[in-house]
């Protein structure tokens, strides 16, 4: 949190620019933080593989708002206040857009980890619940949006996303903010997260802003915490799974893929309607004896391994591997799960 000498050596900074005068830096203990080191990264990369800085929450200073649902939300201050002058040019454009999530600390992640457990068991939450300490929305930085149309608000994800025009609309306006797009169509192999339209990021700088929404790339990729990849998808033809089926499939293991450290996904192939058989799928309910399982799928990657060794890799060091299987299973009406994977 800002202390107080910061916000009086701030304030008089200010007023000698404004007079043209010089300003001297404090001067900061050998052995403490520099000005700049208490404050914030606001590039900061929190994801499946990287956990909040330590620190984050006690620098962090946030602004409380209530939405038009009435519920309180919590967001970084600076990010708030280029929010409210997004919302206002995207509401001279007739969109009209509220907050309905930003901030949530880690202690709040691990209660609502606890909450989704017990109402939908472990496989919902491993599938669909950042782990506390991993969550982006810990910094502060996150920013859920949600539509009002015709007078209405519009928050449920699945209506959201009747919307694509309005999103599109929505989007181009980020950069000029300094906000991007955070979870990426098709780039779930390096965010881990399927693509949500809703979901933004605010980095503090409009020319970085628009680097990454014009180049249509991910925070890792513009960071170089990750190669930038595509993905080439073969779904073939099946009489058994709709087109949505399979690309569901995809999308559940390229956000699994994305916790396969330093690995590039380059292929997802699906391997046949000949998986699809009862011995299959008894093997899939065994591993889980509780999901009663109705559906079984398999895919084929080729992807590449890490080109160093960090140690802790199980990956044979820079080595394109291929055939490599995934199987994934799901209920009647239910989502895939991804349940099994390797040679």
């Amino acid at each position: 949190m800002k202390k107080t000498v910061f916000a009086i050596i701030a304030l008089f900074a200010a007023l000698c620019l404004a007079a043209g005068c010089s300003v001297k830096k404090p001067d900061v203990p050998v052995d403490g933080p520099s000005p700049a080191e208490q404050g914030i990264d606001y590039l900061v990369l929190v994801n499946k593989l990287n956990a909040l800085p330590d620190d984050w929450e006690e620098k962090l200073e946030t602004t409380k708002m209530t939405n038009s649902l009435g519920d309180e939300v919590e967001v970084e201050s600076k990010a708030y206040d280029a929010y409210l002058q997004l919302k206002e040019a995207l509401a001279s454009e007739g969109v009209y857009v509220d907050l309905d999530n930003a901030r949530r600390s880690v202690a709040e992640q691990e209660d609502l980890a606890k909450r989704f457990t017990e109402k939908y068991g472990e496989a919902y939450v491993a599938k669909y619940v950042a782990v506390p300490g991993y969550s982006e929305h810990h910094t502060g930085l996150a920013l859920d949006l949600y539509l009002n149309i015709d007078g209405e608000d519009v928050y449920l994800n699945e209506d959201m996303e009747q919307y694509p025009e309005i999103w599109a609309q929505i989007h181009a306006k980020l950069a000029d903010y300094g906000f991007i797009l955070r979870y990426l169509d098709g780039k779930e192999h390096i965010t881990g997260y399927s693509y949500e339209p809703w979901h933004i990021r605010y980095v503090d700088s409009i020319d970085i802003a628009k680097e990454i929404m014009s180049k249509g790339i991910t925070l890792e990729g513009y960071l170089g915490a990750v190669n930038e990849t595509d993905v080439t998808v073969e779904l073939g033809e099946s009489k058994i799974y709709s087109e949505e089926d399979l690309a569901d499939a995809v999308s559940q293991i390229k956000c699994k893929f994305a916790s396969f450290k330093g690995c590039e996904l380059h292929v997802l192939r699906y391997a046949g309607d000949d998986c699809v058989t009862d011995e299959n799928l008894k093997w899939v309910n065994e591993k889980d004896e509780d999901a009663g399982y109705t559906r079984v799928i398999e895919f084929i990657s080729e992807f590449h391994s890490p080109v160093e060794d960090d140690g802790q890799n199980a990956w044979n060091i820079d080595e394109e591997y291929t055939g490599w299987q995934w199987w994934l299973a799901r209920t009647e009406d239910g989502g895939w799960d991804v349940v099994d994977w390797g040679y």
